[in-house]
């Protein structure tokens, strides 16, 4: 029970803002348990009914959630504070950011010149140039794109699509372990997450069979460079994924295919079997820079046309000035190298970290991506015991829900003789043998 923080108001209004000016000042942690109805209904001299009240509006918005007997606690990822990442001590080599090398980055140059125009472009979002380079984007990997649109990344066009689409306290699929700022973002709009096992090949059918017979109105997937596990799509798991779609057509499918290169090889995806309601967003901050706050969306008709109603009704459209500097970028064929390096660069050093730890017993995966998924059994213990030892690498708690214990070891600034110091330094580590075989620990 909160001993520590006093939860005020005599309406249920003021009873939900004390609890989320709590939450947001960190007096209200993670776990924390809420009183019960009856006892706060008691202290404030209110109604039980209006103590409900406060705590349903909190649960609809992501900020408690309830437990049976246990009670209602803060949520782990309430909505007004998200899953940010501990600052970097000093003096520690960074593992855990997810970010890219800067090295394969191309220097962005906006146009030179911007001419000032009357009105607004909301008659017209969309430069032509782009919406043809997305189009041929798209269809590169037999994806249909006779309809695009854009956003300001992933998760501004993920989080329209599921507030045109969905009503809080719906249910939406999510891949676990998966992306964290989307295990952020689903509770903040008031939804629920029905997690979703991910192996080798992604999302997998058994689960996702489960989660659309629970009546999940969305699924939120990646066809490839999954995050963290870096899985990708099979055709044969793509497939049994759109035959299992197909039995609910009602059932909104978001592809966040936000690694897409712009040049290589074509990867399976759902949205080239066309689901009935379905989106596929692809961004190029991963690529490109991650200044570059551009995605291109395709899908439907109706899903595309709630997206952008909503879209024009607040933000109204992408900048032209970001839209033109993207057109630049992909247009130039030094671009197109420069990226091309990084994806042979990075392929190489998340295959010199995984060699490496496998050498020592230790079992990591990452067919693609920027970073290497390491099982564990004690997640602090590893992360506080690499510390020791200058490096800083991502606990597994940030992207997963009901998945086991896991790190994320960034790779993509890890050069393959670093690899091989960060497998070998004097942290040693135990080998579960067994079911659980590769997990590891930290031994004293």
């Amino acid at each position: 029970m909160v001993t520590q923080y006093s939860i005020q108001g005599t309406t249920a209004k003021g009873i939900a803002s004390s609890v989320e000016r709590g939450v947001a000042e960190g007096d209200l942690a993670p776990g924390d348990a809420l009183p019960p109805v009856r006892k706060l209904a008691d202290d404030l001299g209110v109604s039980p009914g209006t103590v409900a009240t406060a705590y349903k509006e909190l649960r609809g918005r992501g900020l408690v959630v309830t437990r049976g007997r246990g009670g209602t606690v803060v949520a782990e990822a309430p909505s007004v504070a998200s899953r940010r990442p501990p600052r970097i001590p000093e003096g520690l080599t960074d593992l855990s950011s997810g970010l890219p090398d800067p090295a394969f980055l191309p220097v962005l140059r906006p146009p030179g010149e911007v001419r000032p125009v009357y009105g607004s472009h909301r008659a017209a979002p969309r430069l032509a140039a782009l919406e043809e380079l997305t189009r041929a984007w798209f269809r590169r990997d037999g994806v249909p794109a006779e309809r695009v649109t854009f956003a300001h990344g992933a998760l501004d066009c993920v989080a329209r699509l599921l507030s045109v689409e969905l009503r809080p306290g719906d249910a939406v699929a999510v891949e676990d372990p998966g992306f964290h700022h989307l295990l952020d973002l689903v509770p903040a709009l008031g939804l629920r997450m029905v997690p979703v096992p991910v192996d080798g090949e992604g999302i997998t059918p058994d689960g996702l069979r489960a989660a659309l017979r629970a009546g999940v109105r969305a699924v939120v997937l990646s066809p490839r460079a999954q995050c963290p596990t870096g899985a990708s799509f099979s055709v044969g798991r793509r497939d049994e994924l759109g035959d299992l779609l197909r039995e609910f057509p009602e059932v909104l499918v978001i592809e966040d295919d936000y690694l897409t290169e712009l040049d290589g090889p074509p990867a399976p995806t759902l949205g080239a079997l066309e689901p009935a309601r379905w989106a596929q967003v692809r961004t190029v901050s991963k690529r490109l820079g991650v200044d570059l706050r551009w995605a291109g969306l395709t899908g439907d008709a109706v899903t595309l046309a709630r997206h952008d109603g909503r879209m024009l009704m607040t933000s109204g459209w992408v900048s032209h000035v970001l839209q033109e500097t993207v057109v630049g970028l992909f247009s130039d064929p030094g671009t197109a190298r420069l990226v091309a390096r990084g994806e042979a660069a990075y392929a190489e050093r998340r295959r010199a970290l995984i060699d490496a730890l496998g050498a020592r017993g230790i079992r990591a995966v990452g067919a693609a991506g920027l970073n290497v998924w390491v099982p564990v059994r004690d997640e602090s213990a590893v992360v506080n015991g690499l510390r020791t030892h200058g490096w800083w690498v991502a606990a597994g708690a940030r992207f997963r829900i009901a998945a086991p214990p896991a790190v994320r070891i960034t790779a993509s600034t890890l050069l393959p003789e670093a690899a091989e110091r960060l497998a070998a330094d004097p942290l040693r580590v135990e080998v579960v043998r067994g079911p659980r075989s590769g997990a590891v620990t930290s031994v004293p």
